[in-house]
């Protein structure tokens, strides 16, 4: 059974709920469009994000005239990814995010190293590298080569705008794919079997992996805001871990109230156990929260920490006040190959929209030969 304390200090930042909402929810489109990654026809709040994988550096030529991918040098095509990331950027939300699939490539005997390439020439114009994750597959193409081993993984490289506040529902993908409170940037996903004209489509799980993290479910049509998840923190523990057993029979034993667990959780893990040597912590806690915490850990000792890893709880979203409806996030795909993540953006129930050079004469996505990278 488990012991609930009920936490105020480390609440998130809260505001009304959707309980009660009256507003509208617009209904998820989506379309395709022919044209240019380095110059997509869009304007302000009509992408929330991107998911793409444009073409590897001279993995495939697809014959397309003004295809990315068949660059002389690695700068060249780090370039023209960065033409691109800087179109992108005069419409995306500050908040918004670009996740860019890429592989790596062999030239001249060497990996050319075109993912870090890649991050280091976003840094240098403005973006915020937030994470590099691997992908790793069960998989992959055939590769005669005996003096080095296959490769079986690729990069997903998580670009941002901002620092701080962009959209990320980390929460919200823990709930749907595991992995703990604090998921890890190793990602196994198997590539399943494609009928398409496509050599390299990417798994569907992928792109919601990416959706669930980073494109909000509903937008504000008047503000543009995304609508965040509230979570909070209870003083509710994991007792199947015998640590956090020992932990909560203590706290009864010493008759700890919920002041106390606060308290502990406001001073966090660096004011117990090891940390006390190597961390400072921030000693920004009143007088009476460290009172509190000081008595807490008289009385927990070694299993003061427990509380700092007690549960949370999803308590309903942001709403910004508006007085209009709201819409689904909608993710753009600026190499949108066979479709792959507008059918996974529209079971998520967002919106999407697929740009691709190839398809001029399409207007929904289909298995087609494209210019894409991964579809």
């Amino acid at each position: 059974m488990n012991h609930h304390f009920h936490t105020d200090a480390a609440s998130a930042e809260a505001s009304e709920g959707p309980e009660g909402q009256e507003r509208q929810l617009l209904a998820p489109t989506s379309r395709s469009v022919h044209g240019d990654a380095r110059h997509v026809p869009l304007k302000t709040g009509e992408a929330d994000m991107v998911i793409t994988s444009p073409p590897y550096w001279l993995k495939r030529d697809y014959g397309v005239e003004g295809q990315i991918g068949q660059e002389a040098t690695a700068e060249g095509f780090v370039g023209s990814l960065i033409d691109c990331m800087e179109n992108w950027k005069t419409f995306l939300p500050k908040w918004g995010s670009v996740f860019v699939n890429i592989g790596d490539t062999y030239h001249n005997g060497s990996l050319a190293n075109t993912p870090g390439r890649l991050e280091m020439a976003a840094t240098a114009h403005g973006w915020t590298v937030r994470n590099r994750i691997i992908w790793i597959k069960d998989a992959g193409m055939p590769d005669p080569a005996k003096d080095r081993l296959k490769s079986r993984h690729e990069y997903i490289i998580h670009f941002t705008m901002q620092r701080r506040d962009y959209y990320y529902d980390q929460f919200g993908y823990a709930e749907k794919y595991g992995n703990g409170t604090g998921p890890s940037d190793v990602w196994q996903i198997g590539l399943k079997r494609d009928t398409s004209a496509h050599l390299a489509p990417y798994p569907v799980e992928l792109v919601d992996r990416i959706i669930t993290l980073a494109c909000p479910e509903q937008v504000c049509t008047c503000c543009g805001k995304p609508r965040r998840r509230i979570v909070e923190r209870t003083g509710e523990l994991d007792e199947s871990r015998p640590q956090a057993k020992r932990a909560v029979e203590l706290a009864k034993l010493h008759g700890l109230t919920d002041a106390h667990i606060a308290a502990i959780q406001a001073t966090g893990i660096s004011d117990a156990g090891k940390a006390l040597r190597v961390q400072t912590g921030t000693g920004r806690n009143s007088a009476a929260v460290k009172k509190l915490a000081g008595e807490a850990k008289q009385a927990l000792g070694g299993y003061f920490r427990e509380f700092t890893f007690a549960k949370r709880k999803s308590n309903g979203w942001t709403d910004c006040g508006c007085d209009g409806p709201f819409r689904p996030g909608i993710v753009l795909d600026p190499f949108m190959g066979t479709g792959t993540t507008l059918r996974a953006a529209e079971a998520a129930g967002r919106g999407s929209i697929g740009v691709d050079l190839a398809n001029s004469s399409e207007k929904t996505p289909k298995r087609v030969k494209s210019s894409g990278g991964r579809k």
